[in-house]
């Protein structure tokens, strides 16, 4: 679903939770609380997502779980799992998007890429993820402490990647990112699956 007109597209930025990898606390957490109502409470109540994304803003890990374990002291051990097993929240690639990837990198399509994503927890997930060996770039919000929607980060990312927004397609499952990066001139896909963003790069000749 594009919200980018007839311009021509030199550029495309991923996000990458959600788009190119599946993202879940459920993943992990299923597997540490047995009971679905407990596990339901704990998603909603201890480790949510509303909470980490303080960590996507660049609070750290040694804030955020003292903190956290002092408020929930029954669920400590959960709430040290969160910090050391994070990867496990992230069960595989979003299907058919790493060969889309590399299928744009292979027609030398410069591929970017802007997520938020706690500094912390990216150097545990970036050295396994092998599409981002073709990234020319990657803003991560952690590091800038800066986070989508802010239109400080689209601002950013067209500093770093030397490229005019309007040139550059950026690929987001959260509207309220596409929004913003729309109003401030960027082409935009809204991602709800592989298909429906091949149709849009193929509309603009990058596949």
């Amino acid at each position: 679903m594009s919200d980018a007109g007839d311009r021509p597209v030199e550029a495309v930025v991923f996000d990458i939770g959600r788009v190119l990898v599946q993202w879940d606390m459920r993943a992990l957490f299923a597997k540490l609380i047995d009971d679905p109502a407990e596990l339901d409470w704990f998603l909603a109540n201890v480790v949510t997502e509303q909470w980490h994304f303080q960590h996507d803003a660049g609070v750290s890990l040694s804030e955020m779980v003292p903190a956290r374990k002092a408020e929930f002291p029954d669920h400590a051990h959960l709430i040290d799992a969160y910090a050391t097993r994070f990867v496990e929240t992230i069960p595989g690639p979003v299907p058919g998007m790493p060969q889309l990837v590399d299928a744009l990198a292979v027609r030398g399509v410069p591929l970017y890429a802007i997520t938020n994503f706690g500094a912390e927890f990216w150097e545990q997930f970036a050295p396994a993820f092998a599409p981002l060996r073709h990234m020319r770039d990657v803003v991560v919000s952690g590091r800038e402490k800066l986070v989508k929607p802010d239109p400080a980060i689209f601002a950013l990312a067209a500093d770093r990647f030397g490229r005019d927004p309007g040139a550059m397609l950026f690929v987001d499952d959260n509207k309220a990112n596409t929004d913003a990066a729309a109003a401030l001139g960027w082409q935009v896909h809204h991602f709800d699956g592989h298909d429906a963003l091949v149709e849009d790069l193929s509309r603009f000749g990058l596949l």
